[in-house]
């Protein structure tokens, strides 16, 4: 098990831990079976990504091996430019995950499959993990050639990984965060009270805060709202909430039922 995994599984069961004891939504029901369907579709991924994996390595090491990419052409060299690459590297690939994540929403036939995340009518931590192995090995595969063009490491890339995985478990989870450590940790990265209102059914809303690990790209490329009344926010699509779709054989054939695009596909 990577690093990164294993930070994420650590944080996991402490956000899970939280939820008991300070929820933000009080009236959780069926939180075990909610956590299950979500933690198959992961399980599901795992193996998708396990799969791919070498793919990442590969493309690593080629970048290395030819001095290839961006952070090798900038020539940094020594301690502080060990430390220059992996800030850029994590401010960089954030970068493109805001885009991917943008794409998702603006695309029909990457939306079709992202579609599955927001489904989810009752978020929490687990939510972080609920997405289709479609748009998983769509993104495996794009990944590697980001990483080959950047020129980023092994290293550099679990350590962003591991920051990522901290950030998108916490802002999906419904811990109740004090108010002045949310408007602390909204200056720099993506807390709940952010990503709360991507995942409301009103499409204004799922059109913003496309972040995963930085705040900034929202507030740089006009996408960033905030909501007072998160209290209020209905989570969901409009289309597909009913429990029947919840189970795991229908969100897995969620991209194949519509023929045409929705009307109420995000823009």
């Amino acid at each position: 098990m990577t690093p990164d995994l294993i930070v994420g599984l650590i944080v996991l069961t402490l956000l899970l831990v939280l939820e008991g004891t300070v929820p933000f939504y009080v009236d959780r029901a069926h939180r075990v079976r909610h956590g299950l369907r979500n933690g198959s579709l992961a399980l599901l991924n795992a193996g998708i990504g396990a799969l791919l994996a070498p793919l990442l390595v590969l493309a690593a090491e080629s970048s290395s091996r030819h001095q290839f990419g961006l952070l090798h052409q900038l020539g940094m060299p020594g301690i502080l430019g060990a430390v220059l690459a992996g800030v850029l590297t994590i401010v960089l690939f954030d970068l493109w995950m805001y885009g991917w994540h943008r794409a998702n929403h603006r695309v029909p036939l990457l939306w079709r499959f992202h579609q599955v995340h927001h489904t989810d009518t009752a978020m929490d931590a687990t939510t972080a993990l609920r997405f289709h192995p479609g748009e998983l090995l769509i993104s495996s595969l794009l990944n590697p050639l980001v990483v080959f063009l950047l020129g980023i490491g092994l290293a550099q890339l679990t350590l962003y990984k591991a920051l990522m995985l901290t950030v998108i478990l916490l802002h999906h989870s419904n811990v109740a965060l004090p108010a002045w450590l949310e408007t602390r940790l909204r200056a720099l990265i993506v807390p709940p009270s952010m990503h709360r209102v991507h995942h409301s059914r009103i499409p204004d809303e799922t059109n913003s805060n496309y972040g995963s690990l930085f705040s900034f790209w929202d507030r740089l490329f006009g996408s960033f709202r905030l909501r007072s009344n998160l209290s209020q926010v209905q989570f969901g699509t409009g289309r597909h909430d009913e429990p029947e779709w919840q189970a795991v054989p229908k969100l897995l054939q969620l991209p194949l039922t519509e023929t045409r695009v929705p009307e109420s596909l995000p823009r």
